[in-house]
C-alpha cells in the first residue's frame, strides 16, 4: 500500500512539483495551502505517514503548524520535513524545537527529495 505524504505549502508551483515527483515514485499525496488547512487535513484524514511543510505561509506558518501538528493526537511521532528557502540556523533550531524531523532548502531536486523522504519514512 502506498505511503501517504501531506504537502503544506502556499506556492501552487511548489505543490505541483512535489506532488508530481512523489506520485511518480509511488506515494499518495495530500495537499494544503497553509498551516490552517494542513491541520484540517490532519483532523479529517486520511492520516499521512509523512508531512512536508514550508515555513513562510499566510494564516499559519510552518513553525506554528509543526507545533500544533505535534500536539494533535496521533501525530506525535509522524516525521515532519521542512522545505523552505530559509537557511538560517536560528530558524532551523526553532523548527526543531517545534518538532521538525528534518530541514531541506529549496530548490530540492526530485532525486534528492526522494532520497531524504526514504530516509525518514521507513519502508517507503
Amino acid at each position: 500500500m502506498a505511503k501517504t505524504i501531506l504537502v503544506v505549502d502556499d506556492s501552487g508551483t511548489m505543490v505541483l512539483s512535489l506532488k508530481n515527483n512523489l506520485e511518480i515514485a509511488g506515494f499518495s499525496v495530500l495537499t494544503a495551502g497553509d498551516g490552517v488547512k494542513g491541520l484540517e487535513r490532519l483532523k479529517d484524514g486520511p492520516k499521512p505517514d509523512l508531512i512536508i511543510t514550508d515555513i513562510n505561509m499566510p494564516n499559519m506558518g510552518g513553525i506554528e503548524f509543526i507545533g500544533k501538528a505535534r500536539a494533535t493526537p496521533g501525530f506525535r511521532f509522524t516525521p515532519i520535513l521542512v522545505l523552505t528557502t530559509e537557511s538560517q540556523q536560528a530558524r532551523r533550531d526553532e523548527a526543531k524545537r517545534a518538532g521538525a524531523t528534518g530541514w531541506m532548502v529549496k530548490p530540492v531536486g526530485g532525486a534528492d527529495l526522494l532520497k531524504i523522504v526514504r530516509q525518514v519514512l521507513p519502508g517507503a
